[in-house]
């Protein structure tokens, strides 16, 4: 087994009282003393902040940068204006998602690709494999780069006289260059909670003095440190997908529900052709949230019985802290729809539930 990695912010965590877990190669912080319900709870009503350092960054530069980013993923690039970032996924020429991944436009001949922490080196081998036949130059940026991510209706307060761009103007989805408390950085409006926030993406040797800096800012506004543990409620809350859980090598982006990220009309990327068999065929499955309408905790891995029978496992699954219920993803029949009965197996007992739409919760701060 690979020693685990640690991010700029490890002693940080560990000078806060985090309980540290092995996470996608890293030590990384689960929860602090407060706990992860009273940290999901700071996030709705006040400000959160996560290390999202372990997140890898890819630059691409170069006369063919834009025709090899198109080629790689499924959305399409080519609609970005400069500051504008895109969800997108890298698909296998059969169609499955070797992981999901956001694309920021740096200048027209300048991308950065972030990928998940635990796909870094499979990513990384993936992007290189496909650069041959394009005028491109590829740097891995991931271990020079920490990231901090400020969530919460009170992030833009507490963020605001620390930076020298105007935050409010920003869009979701954009982002700019400036400084944050006089460091070099990258500062975006994207998220992954369902509330308003911001991104920062630094130096890895000053990402502990920022961290520092902002906690020091937010303590009257309600700000805590957060852990993996919320952030997985909060995401799920929202109906976010989760690679290796939700999606995977052997999922496709049309069964996940991300069809909006697919843009099949343009040029040729890998996995286009398996994609347009796949939908001139017609899904046999689809990722779909369900919510029980008993108390239990339905954990990935569980059976899901729909339609009498067993049709697979929970892919994500939690004990919601806004909804005080249980909801999850689960991957069912392509007829299933909202108001359908379903049940998770748990310690031998079926717990009955529905197939519900997603997002599981509405009422976060976000304006889109």
């Amino acid at each position: 087994m690979s020693e685990l990695k640690r991010t700029p912010l490890y002693e940080a965590h560990v000078a806060l009282g985090a309980k540290i877990v092995p996470f996608a190669g890293f030590e990384m912080p689960v929860q602090y003393p407060t706990g992860i319900t009273a940290e999901h709870q700071a996030v709705r009503s006040a400000a959160g902040m996560f290390d999202v350092s372990h997140m890898g960054e890819f630059l691409v530069e170069g006369p063919g940068a834009l025709a090899f980013v198109s080629h790689v993923t499924t959305n399409d690039p080519a609609q970005l204006a400069l500051g504008q970032v895109q969800y997108s996924v890298f698909c296998h020429p059969d169609g499955g998602i070797v992981d999901d991944l956001l694309v920021y436009r740096m200048g027209e001949q300048r991308f950065r690709l972030v990928v998940n922490g635990a796909n870094i080196d499979k990513d990384w081998a993936h992007v290189r494999s496909l650069a041959g036949d394009f005028d491109v130059e590829l740097t891995d940026e991931s271990d020079s780069i920490g990231l901090i991510a400020l969530q919460g209706p009170a992030a833009e307060t507490i963020l605001q006289p620390l930076v020298d761009v105007e935050l409010a103007p920003m869009g979701f989805y954009w982002f700019e260059e400036g400084h944050v408390d006089g460091i070099p950085g990258v500062i975006s409006r994207t998220g992954y909670t369902g509330e308003a926030g911001f991104e920062l993406y630094l130096p890895s040797d000053a990402t502990r003095s920022v961290w520092d800096r902002l906690l020091e800012a937010g303590e009257g506004d309600g700000l805590l440190p957060t852990g993996l543990g919320c952030r997985d409620s909060l995401r799920l809350e929202m109906g976010y997908a989760l690679y290796g859980n939700d999606i995977d090598d052997h999922t496709s982006p049309l069964e996940a529900g991300l069809s909006w990220l697919v843009k099949l009309g343009k040029d040729s990327f890998v996995g286009q052709e398996a994609l347009v068999a796949q939908k001139e065929a017609g899904l046999t499955r689809r990722l779909r949230g369900f919510k029980l309408a008993e108390r239990g905790f339905p954990r990935p891995g569980y059976d899901v019985v729909f339609g009498g029978e067993t049709v697979g496992p929970v892919r994500s699954g939690t004990l919601s802290p806004s909804l005080g219920c249980g909801i999850g993803t689960a991957y069912l029949p392509s007829d299933a729809r909202p108001g359908d009965e379903v049940s998770i197996r748990i310690r031998n007992r079926d717990i009955p539930g529905e197939v519900v739409p997603l997002p599981f919760y509405d009422g976060g701060s976000l304006k889109r």
